[in-house]
């Protein structure tokens, strides 16, 4: 295939721009809401656990439980986009997970904590899967794998956002500028609601893909079923390529949310050690351990930024195979090099953002690589079912390593070991990419 010397996105008319923003802001305000959670978990398992002695243990429950959610609300939505539209489903998506982090903000229990951050997970899960497919469907095929590395990219600043989020509630706190007696961690769930319902307001009327409208037309002439997760899996083809990227993702998503997610608990600890003679109260220190949890957040994502930009360079160069095992490899050296090494607050400023150039490079690939992997009629459902059904797996992940820092001894350095533990599972992920087939240069399928 010959190379234009045109820029990609010269390619893209007035709609093309329309949609790969709306697509993208979908995303990136999906990914600030995760981090808003990351944040805030901790200071609410403060306050909302009985059990002191047991907060990281019951910190990982919460993760499982919003994996699972969000697993299961990929799964249904990524169905219902092929059957109704990624446009309308991804709107949907959008306002439900936008409701009910606000909601989180008013738990008074454990379990009323963990049922918002199911709902929320429902809404957070379906909106990958959709953005992606909307955007593979909606550009020029040249643009398609750059466009898609972008958008993923572009996620990184709605991690960015949280991180300058949280370091401002921490300092507000600090001065005792928090309106109505709120906690840090309500103020975050509260303030992350406003960016998301902005996005559904120029949602509204986002047009479906022309490439979807006349499949779908097509195909009920033809009878064939859209969105069908019977079709995806009784089609030795397409059965082959979604159990596959399914093993693949959960390697990566296991990466992030099962261990790299939880360096907050890390950069917690250390602050609280470089803190320990300035006597402060405990409101004092929640609030420095806030803001400083917020740094490395920070940190971490300007090192994502790079990484996805990267891998998803090398994908559209060398290959989608060849980016994807890379990238899970750094992810696994990075995050050793994390939970094994990182000891005081200097370290954070050039360990972290290493971490997050490798955690967070794969998803760059998956972005462009999954949409690739199934047809049209399918494209939505084959996506969530690899990127979200994998979090079904990687639920498991945050269980496991609660269970297992609390055999080690349930302090953090037990902690740091069961990451590290954890974290060969990236490894397996390598061992699945050759058996996937390479999509470079090849069109979509149909």
């Amino acid at each position: 295939m010959s190379v234009s010397p045109i820029p990609w996105w010269r390619s893209f008319d007035r709609g093309h721009w329309r949609v790969f923003a709306i697509a993208s802001l979908a995303w990136l305000f999906d990914c600030l809401d995760q981090q808003i959670f990351n944040l805030a978990r901790d200071g609410a398992m403060a306050e909302l656990v009985t059990d002191k002695a047991r907060l990281p243990e019951f910190a990982s429950y919460t993760t499982s439980v919003f994996l699972i959610g969000w697993a299961v609300g990929g799964l249904i939505f990524g169905t219902l986009g092929d059957r109704y539209g990624r446009a309308r489903m991804l709107t949907l998506t959008v306002f439900c997970y936008s409701i009910f982090t606000g909601l989180n903000a008013f738990a008074t229990t454990y379990t009323m904590f963990c049922v918002f951050r199911l709902l929320t997970g429902l809404g957070i899960g379906g909106v990958f899967g959709l953005a992606v497919a909307l955007v593979a469907d909606a550009v020029p095929d040249r643009a398609r794998a750059p466009a898609l590395g972008l958008l993923q990219s572009l996620s990184t600043w709605g991690n960015l956002a949280a991180g300058l989020l949280g370091m401002g509630i921490g300092l507000a706190a600090a001065r005792h500028l928090l309106p109505f007696g709120l906690r840090p961690w309500q103020s975050m769930f509260l303030v992350g609601i406003v960016p998301a319902l902005l996005c559904v307001l120029i949602m509204r009327r986002l047009p479906e893909p022309p490439k979807w409208v006349e499949a779908r037309a097509q195909g009920r002439l033809a009878g064939v079923k859209f969105g069908s997760y019977a079709e995806l899996l009784g089609d030795p083809k397409w059965a082959r390529n979604a159990w596959l990227g399914l093993l693949v993702c959960c390697a990566g998503i296991i990466g992030l949310w099962g261990i790299g997610n939880f360096h907050p608990t890390i950069v917690g600890s250390i602050i609280g050690s470089h803190l320990a003679g300035a006597h402060l109260s405990a409101p004092e220190l929640a609030s420095r351990k806030a803001y400083w949890v917020s740094v490395g957040l920070l940190l971490q994502n300007l090192g994502a930024f790079c990484g996805m930009m990267t891998l998803a360079k090398i994908a559209q160069v060398k290959g989608r195979r060849f980016a994807l095992a890379l990238s899970l490899l750094v992810s696994f050296l990075s995050t050793l090099l994390v939970f094994r090494y990182l000891r005081e607050v200097s370290q954070m400023y050039w360990m972290l953002p290493i971490m997050g150039f490798g955690q967070l490079s794969v998803f760059a690939v998956y972005a462009i690589y999954l949409p690739e992997l199934f047809p049209t009629r399918l494209r939505s459902t084959g996506t969530s079912f690899c990127y979200n059904f994998g979090r079904l797996a990687a639920a498991s992940a945050p269980f496991t390593l609660g269970r297992l820092t609390k055999s080690l001894g349930g302090n953090v350095e037990a902690f740091r070991t069961a990451g590290m533990w954890i974290s060969l599972v990236l490894l397996a992920g390598i061992v699945v990419v050759p058996f996937l087939p390479e999509t470079k240069d090849q069109p979509l399928p149909e």
